[in-house]
């Protein structure tokens, strides 16, 4: 006997399995994609140059040494972070302006002076910061690699420290496809079986 499948459900599992599918090749992409961002990361990492942010672009300098002139500081904050020797407590942050060079998009720029136990705000009447550069937020931070106003130096933004889970998450839809078909495929026998079940006591 034929056992029919009924249309819409299975059209409905099939539709999501295949955007689960799609989702997870999608996710594969974007696993090579991540790869090579931090490849060149890694690389700018490397470069022990020191370059104006002036004239670099910053979505492609990101983790480069550069200079910037704080000169203006204001948004003085604190944020739980360490030092650069590992220690646990606040970095300190001044809001540096919103600079565009050649070529770029203007660009927030904050400027993180160093590290101190304590949240107290440090006396920073601007300078020359030189350090990292990291993305923060919509803009940009450069952490200095010396402290600055009386503090200690903070950790270096470092390009290992960012996850890569793309992997992950294509297992996972992969994996939601599978058990959506596997539930379907299930409650399909279980509908076939039970529906013979009550043919047969029909035919007694």
């Amino acid at each position: 006997m034929m056992r029919r499948l009924p249309v819409i459900p299975t059209i409905v599992v099939t539709l999501a399995a295949a955007t689960m599918v799609a989702l997870g090749f999608w996710q594969l992409g974007r696993k090579e994609e991540k790869e090579a961002l931090l490849a060149t990361f890694a690389r700018n990492a490397a470069d022990t140059g020191v370059r104006d942010f002036s004239a670099v672009e910053p979505s492609l300098a990101t983790y480069r040494r550069v200079r910037l002139d704080c000169r203006s500081p204001s948004g003085w904050n604190a944020v739980a972070g360490r030092s650069a020797s590992g220690r646990s407590g606040y970095v300190h942050r001044y809001d540096c302006g919103v600079f565009a060079g050649d070529g770029q998009a203007a660009s927030p720029v904050v400027g993180e002076i160093g590290w101190s136990p304590g949240p107290q705000q440090p006396s920073f009447a601007g300078g020359e910061i030189v350090g990292r550069l990291a993305q923060s937020g919509e803009g940009y931070k450069i952490v200095s690699e010396d402290g600055l106003a009386g503090l200690e130096p903070s950790a270096q933004p470092d390009p290992r420290d960012l996850p890569n889970n793309h992997l992950a998450y294509a297992g996972q839809w992969f994996f939601f496809a599978l058990t959506a078909l596997v539930i379907y495929w299930l409650a399909l026998r279980r509908r076939w079986r039970d529906r013979g079940r009550d043919q047969g006591r029909d035919r007694g």
